[in-house]
């Protein structure tokens, strides 16, 4: 089936450019032929980067959506770049692409609608369904059942909760149990596998079953039923969990960084092309700024502090200077509301976020990102690292210059611990989900609500 869809996407790309050279009366030659191949070798790679032709994935039809579109644009990107400065572009028609660029990532989303709604309808009217058990009553097992539920496309027909540790209503997990009914024991299951009744059968106990698990496999071995192994790996707290493998040896990444490999260099061209772009729309406020701290207090015009970036390196984050102290220690205070360090044209600075402007020189350097965990004073880190769990994981990534928690409110003083561990939560739940729209919906929030905080202090 991968194969196949491999052959229909790329026979929809070349078919959508035939018919936007039709549309136009523009005759096919290899002008247009070559690059249409090369785009959609292109595609192919990015697309299997991108997990498109790994089967089921249980991805809702929106995010495959957004899937091929990132593909999409980024084969016809790299085509277009590569046009542009290896061949004369008034040999194309731009009717030709303004109409091919829309028309081929448009063709392969709805290919892939249409198909999920065929299935959905053959499913419907009992055709291509498989049925399955979920072998552990707990919170995972729950979470496994309401999200193949939520997925009716997929013709699974849900047969019970198994389980030989009896009603959960008398676990340590009660209340969250409460709802499920339990089928049958082990023995139970083994039986209904072996009549035939199940084809999928998903085993959510605790890691610490091992042993237990390992048993109950070797008895459904003895069936035709497919056995999954869905880990408890709920317990730790994941960030960019991947399945990887060291000389076939299975391996489980739980805390990891998503900005390896391509990510890492789609992060950088990111950071730049948004430099790029925001650089000359800031020189000119950026430099009047410059001029009115210098004449509305003594000392330097930007400040340098010492502040961890990514893996805990320190490196040094410039601010407009906005207090008339420049405090870089052991012990940094945080600014309070009428604190009576910060200078009256600094307070604006901070009110509007605009002291965070050199920043995106720290961007070009490499230390920071525009977008990631605002970096904290070293002497912040030092006391908050003790006190919340998981806290030095927000490292795992450069540092930002906007990022999730602001956007979301958590900005200025944390006079107390949950208002940091609130900014954690945000920071942490950026590395796990990045993704470059989500870089772009965070740096569209800033700019329409992100410059002005009533903790900003």
């Amino acid at each position: 089936m991968s194969a196949f869809a491999r052959i229909f996407d790329s026979g929809l790309i070349l078919g959508t450019l035939y018919l936007a050279m039709y549309q136009y009366d523009v005759a096919m030659n290899i002008d247009y032929l070559v690059p249409c191949l090369v785009c959609i070798a292109i595609f192919q790679v990015v697309a299997e980067y991108n997990d498109i032709y790994e089967g089921w994935r249980g991805a809702p039809m929106f995010d495959e959506a957004l899937r091929i579109l990132f593909s999409w644009l980024a084969a016809f990107g790299i085509v277009m770049i590569g046009v542009f400065f290896y061949e004369s572009t008034e040999k194309y028609s731009l009717d030709v692409i303004k109409l091919w660029i829309p028309l081929a990532p448009i063709s392969i989303i709805l290919s892939y609608t249409l198909k999920r709604t065929f299935y959905a309808v053959l499913r419907k009217r009992g055709l291509n369904t498989r049925t399955y058990a979920i072998l552990g009553a707990n919170q995972l097992g729950k979470r496994l059942m309401t999200a193949l539920e939520q997925m009716p496309w997929l013709g699974y027909k849900f047969v019970g909760f198994y389980d030989d540790r009896g009603n959960p209503k008398g676990r340590k997990n009660a209340k969250e149990m409460d709802a499920i009914e339990i089928a049958g024991t082990f023995t139970k299951l083994l039986y209904d596998a072996k009549a035939s009744k199940i084809d999928h059968i998903y085993i959510t106990l605790p890691l610490a079953a091992e042993k237990r698990i390992v048993q109950m496999i070797s008895h459904l071995a003895d069936t035709t039923v497919s056995v999954n192994i869905v880990p408890d790996f709920f317990t730790f707290n994941l960030i960019q969990s991947k399945w990887t493998n060291v000389q076939g040896i299975p391996v489980v990444s739980v805390l990891d960084t998503p900005f390896n490999d391509f990510d890492g260099f789609l992060k950088r061209i990111e950071d730049l092309v948004l430099c790029a772009v925001i650089l000359p729309l800031i020189s000119i406020p950026m430099l009047l700024i410059g001029i009115g701290v210098k004449l509305t207090s003594k000392g330097p015009m930007v400040f340098k502090q010492i502040r961890y970036g990514i893996n805990g390196q320190k490196i040094e984050v410039w601010k407009f200077r906005s207090m008339t102290v420049t405090e870089n220690g052991h012990v940094v205070k945080q600014a309070t509301k009428n604190d009576s360090r910060i200078t009256p044209f600094g307070a604006f600075l901070r009110k509007t976020s605009l002291d965070e402007l050199p920043q995106f020189f720290n961007v070009l350097q490499g230390h920071m990102s525009v977008v990631g965990p605002r970096p904290h004073a070293v002497a912040h880190n030092e006391e908050y690292r003790k006190q919340i769990q998981g806290y030095m994981l927000r490292h795992k990534v450069k540092p930002g210059i906007t990022g999730q928690a602001q956007v979301n409110g958590c900005r200025g003083e944390t006079e107390t611990l949950d208002k940091m561990e609130a900014r954690i939560h945000h920071d942490l739940e950026y590395i796990k989900k990045w993704s470059l729209w989500l870089d772009i919906k965070i740096v569209v929030k800033t700019i329409i609500k992100g410059f002005y905080g009533n903790q900003a202090y």
